[in-house]
């Protein structure tokens, strides 16, 4: 099977979770490996952990939910458990890349697949969406060249509007040059005036994409000097891109039915605290450990918050507010990440990797007293 670079599979999963979409201080992107690396095979998981590195070699891509490196390391020592992690790695000639807080919010994400394994309605988002400022870019090519050109924006995640891809506008004109000595043109001849039919053409990308749209496009377009411009808009934010998702039941239902519910649906066992004896009909969702969200969810008119890792004094807090809470733990709300993201790589890819994935590894049993 041939390989491919890192830095192509890099756009692909930049294009499946923008990492302008991450958490302000989450560490997401290409942690480990150099973007011209070959990979021969692709490792998906939850984390970095035994079984993981037991995987991890020459020639492989481990792309996980949760960074590796994620807080900043005052050194890199072998006797703590991240410095060994790491130091592994790096021993092994494995890249190691990270998709987190911005697969959790990004459509399609871990926020959407929560919530529609739980089975909720009408679903909306959950918090304010994180800012992705657009740009308008502009280029000027000959005829003939302007579906290269459509296609290299569109690989490189231009042209996006809603669910439609490739988005562009073109509109034929005149474009004059001089080619001066030492010009190589594409077009005309050095010292005469040339006069050209070419093409505005125009498509929308995102800030952080824009580097990537532009050198995208200059690898195929055929002058040797090219026109180009980009322009600032003042779009809002995505409306998709909050920390969870808010939804209703199909109908009304017990605290008690709905967390069973949630226990067969996730496949495991969770934590309950009651907030309210009635009925519940409005669920708040967030992957990961999203305790904090809770204010966020009651504002929301949410009854119920479907989160992990919620501590004593959010619960606590929630419960005295009159929100209930279903915690099915950490890893089980974010079961979908390795299933969704390696069929994703499989279906953009074309099959020209193998995808291994791994299941999160069960942490927490249960015990009763005296066992």
């Amino acid at each position: 099977m041939e390989g491919m670079r890192v830095r192509e599979i890099v756009t692909v999963l930049d294009e499946l979770a923008p990492p302008a979409l991450a958490d302000p201080e989450d560490n997401v992107g290409l942690q480990l490996g150099h973007p011209e690396g070959e990979v021969l095979r692709l490792v998906v998981a939850l984390e970095v952990d035994r079984r993981v590195l037991d995987r991890a070699a020459e020639g492989v891509l481990l792309v996980v939910h949760h960074p590796p490196i994620y807080r900043p390391l005052a050194s890199l020592r072998a006797d703590s458990p991240p410095g060994r992690a790491i130091a592994a790695l790096a021993r092994t000639g494995a890249a190691v890349f990270a998709c987190h807080t911005n697969y959790d919010v990004a459509r399609g994400g871990l926020a959407d697949w929560l919530a529609g394994t739980l089975g909720l309605e009408e679903v909306e988002v959950l918090g304010p969406g994180r800012p992705r400022h657009l740009l308008k870019l502009v280029v000027f090519v000959p005829r003939g060249h302007e579906e290269a050109i459509r296609d290299a924006w569109a690989a490189a995640g231009a042209g996006c509007i809603g669910r439609y891809s490739h988005c562009t506008f073109q509109v034929a004109g005149t474009g004059t040059f001089l080619p001066r000595e030492g010009a190589q043109p594409y077009a005309g001849r050095v010292g005469e005036l040339e006069r050209a039919r070419e093409l505005r053409l125009e498509t929308v990308v995102p800030e952080d994409l824009a580097g990537r749209a532009v050198s995208a496009m200059l690898r195929v377009h055929p002058y040797e000097e090219v026109a180009y411009d980009l322009y600032p808009l003042a779009n809002p934010p995505a409306p998709w891109a909050g920390p969870g998702r808010l939804g209703r039941l199909s109908g009304p239902r017990s605290l008690e039915s709905f967390a069973g519910a949630v226990a067969q649906a996730l496949g495991t066992e969770v934590r309950v605290a009651a907030g309210s004896t009635g009925s519940l009909t409005r669920v708040a969702a967030v992957p990961g450990s999203g305790g904090r969200f809770w204010p966020e969810a009651l504002a929301a008119g949410a009854e119920v918050l479907v989160t992990g890792d919620v501590d004593h004094h959010r619960a606590l807090a929630a419960v005295e507010a009159g929100l209930s809470v279903v915690d099915p733990g950490h890893a089980a709300s974010e079961a979908g990440f390795v299933p969704r993201v390696a069929a994703a790589l499989r279906s953009r890819l074309g099959g020209r990797l193998e995808v291994e994935e791994v299941p999160p590894a069960k942490l927490f049993v249960t015990r009763g007293v005296g066992c």
